[in-house]
């Protein structure tokens, strides 16, 4: 320990500097909170009144180690930690939704400077980790929640760009990881189990209320059946907003823009969205023999399109470019039928009778923070789940269809986050707001920037091809 006359002035320097640096930080992020923390700074860098490095002390050799190696590993996940949070992390893209345009084993540098950091919502969270430890278990704890705020970033998120964002139907999961969308799951079991019982109802028959019941029915019966089945389901979990999975998609609609999809082109305000070069989509294609791996490769098709299996007739259904169509079209000893097709699924909102389809979606509305919307039983299904779940308001419809938020009756709402409308470019191989709706701004993680490692999974190590070289450190800004 010294007295503050004792502190030479190298050390005067020292404190001064990271004083400094630590004050433009919290006025960053605005957490005077934060001040609290300064003696401690001064003290570390100065007097020295706390022992920091008391284990240095230490005789025994072993003893002495082992806090050596814990002082290091303290201090590099610490700084991880907040490196993660307000600087930048790293993604892999995990599955096909995105390409062409960026493929399965890229790995990215997520800025999150890009549109400003949030702050921590669940602070306590071992870092390197998402919800989960490497071997399984909980990587974080469920209390504090803290409020969502976010630090100025460099920017706001642009038409066409490619963001990370955690997973809007996340909020609720179940631990068998093949059931990837909860809703989605609940909605087709539920129907499936309730119409075991009951006869099958044409919703163009009724109202909108009266579909809405029924609606109410199938999620009632679905959910009924998860409980009842955990060893087919796993059990029902709920996580908060940031530590729910990360996923990354491009922004084709922005806060109040009406979107719509016809014959899979994207418009918003009545104007076609520029598709990426890379776009595809799904075509059943009749195979007169396998695919060879040379025009595989041609083609740019990874075994992960291939996944889906024959049927008696030889047709599979392969994921193709506009160009890798024409060439696969070129190969009449290979291919002789390419169709294109369309997929209706359980799509956003579930329950809602729409006819919409992944290529023939909307008129739909996004909403911007301080819009009032009206409100009625016809188009409360756009709009629930964020006045409930994103927004956080006890909402309720009575039996004659009246709409009660936080107990009083409504017939507007004036929402209070921006949202997105995400899709990736593989139309119809992505899991995106056609299915699960608007992403909320408290999702935003941030916008990659650029691919630093890319790892084709096809081939193994060692073998030509295995590190995709061409696109090491190429800007994800290309792909827009």
């Amino acid at each position: 320990m010294k007295k503050l006359g004792e502190v030479d002035k190298k050390q005067w320097i020292k404190a001064s500097i990271y004083l400094f640096l630590y004050v433009l930080f919290l006025i960053w992020v605005r957490s005077w909170l934060g001040i609290l923390v300064i003696p401690f700074i001064f003290d570390a860098c100065t007097t020295r009144i706390i022992k920091w490095d008391w284990w240095k002390q230490l005789k025994n050799k072993t003893l002495y180690q082992i806090m050596g190696w814990v002082d290091a590993i303290v201090f590099a996940l610490v700084a991880v930690y907040f490196v993660n949070i307000y600087l930048f992390q790293n993604y892999a893209i995990p599955s096909s939704s995105l390409e062409k345009s960026l493929l399965i084993g890229d790995h990215l540098y997520v800025s999150k400077v890009a549109y400003g950091p949030r702050k921590p919502m669940t602070p306590l969270t071992m870092p390197l980790t998402q919800n989960t430890f490497p071997g399984g278990g909980k990587s974080y704890f469920d209390k504090p929640q803290w409020p969502y705020e976010r630090a100025k970033g460099f920017g706001k998120i642009k038409q066409s760009e490619i963001v990370v964002f955690n997973y809007p139907g996340g909020d609720t999961i179940v631990t068998n990881p093949e059931v990837i969308d909860f809703y989605s799951q609940l909605y087709h079991d539920g129907r499936e189990s309730y119409e075991r019982t009951h006869p099958r109802v044409n919703p163009d028959t009724l109202t909108a209320l009266q579909q809405r019941h029924l609606y109410e029915m199938y999620y009632n019966a679905g959910h009924k059946l998860v409980e009842q089945n955990p060893n087919l389901y796993g059990t029902i979990m709920a996580r908060p907003v940031d530590r729910r999975e990360n996923y990354v998609k491009r922004c084709v609609g922005l806060p109040g823009q009406t979107l719509e999809i016809k014959d899979g082109i994207v418009y918003t305000d009545g104007v076609a969205v520029k598709q990426p070069d890379a776009v595809q989509a799904n075509y059943l294609v009749r195979l007169l023999r396998p695919i060879p791996e040379s025009l595989r490769e041609k083609i740019d098709l990874s075994y992960d399109g291939l996944k889906p299996a024959y049927n008696h007739k030889g047709v599979v259904e392969i994921p193709l470019t506009a160009q890798a169509k024409e060439i696969l079209e070129s190969q009449k000893s290979i291919a002789d039928t390419i169709v294109r097709i369309s997929r209706k699924d359980w799509l956003f909102p579930k329950n809602m009778n729409t006819h919409w389809t992944v290529d023939d979606y909307g008129p739909i509305w996004i909403p911007t923070k301080g819009a009032t919307v009206q409100l009625n039983i016809e188009n409360l299904p756009l709009y629930e789940r964020i006045i409930q779940v994103y927004e956080g308001n006890d909402l309720k419809v009575d039996r004659d269809g009246n709409i009660f938020i936080n107990g009083e009756k409504a017939q507007s709402y004036t929402f209070r986050m921006d949202y997105y409308w995400m899709m990736g470019d593989n139309r119809h191989n992505s899991a995106d707001s056609r299915y699960w709706g608007f992403v909320p701004e408290d999702h935003i993680v941030g916008r990659p920037v650029f691919i630093w490692l890319s790892l084709d999974q096809d081939k193994k190590w060692g073998q030509k091809g295995k590190i995709r070289w061409n696109r090491m450190f190429r800007a994800v800004k290309k792909y827009s």
